[in-house]
């Protein structure tokens, strides 16, 4: 890890090389392609598409504060802050219904 790791937009923490993953603020599905993206940390976009469908991320969570601002998100956030910039591990908590 260096001081040139990019910050994660979602937890503040340094993304170690290969440790994150592009997200597109609106889904590619939902005609986001080519849109902005934002890198974020794999397990933290995880928890961002196991808590929103496509349709919720391109209405209503299409910008970082509006991420953060989700319930479920807030509490993921607070939690995943207080671990290590490389921490892995399934996403927490039940997937929602699909």
């Amino acid at each position: 890890m260096s001081d040139r790791d990019p910050i994660c937009p979602l937890c503040d923490r340094p993304i170690p090389d290969g440790g994150g993953s592009l997200h597109h603020l609106i889904p590619k599905l939902k005609g986001g392609k080519g849109g902005p993206t934002i890198l974020l940390h794999i397990i933290c976009h995880k928890e961002v598409h196991a808590t929103l469908s496509e349709a919720e991320l391109a209405r209503s969570y299409n910008t970082v504060e509006t991420l953060r601002a989700h319930p479920r998100l807030e509490k993921f956030l607070s939690w995943v802050r207080k671990r290590p910039p490389g921490f892995r591990s399934k996403v927490p908590g039940k997937r929602r219904g699909r």
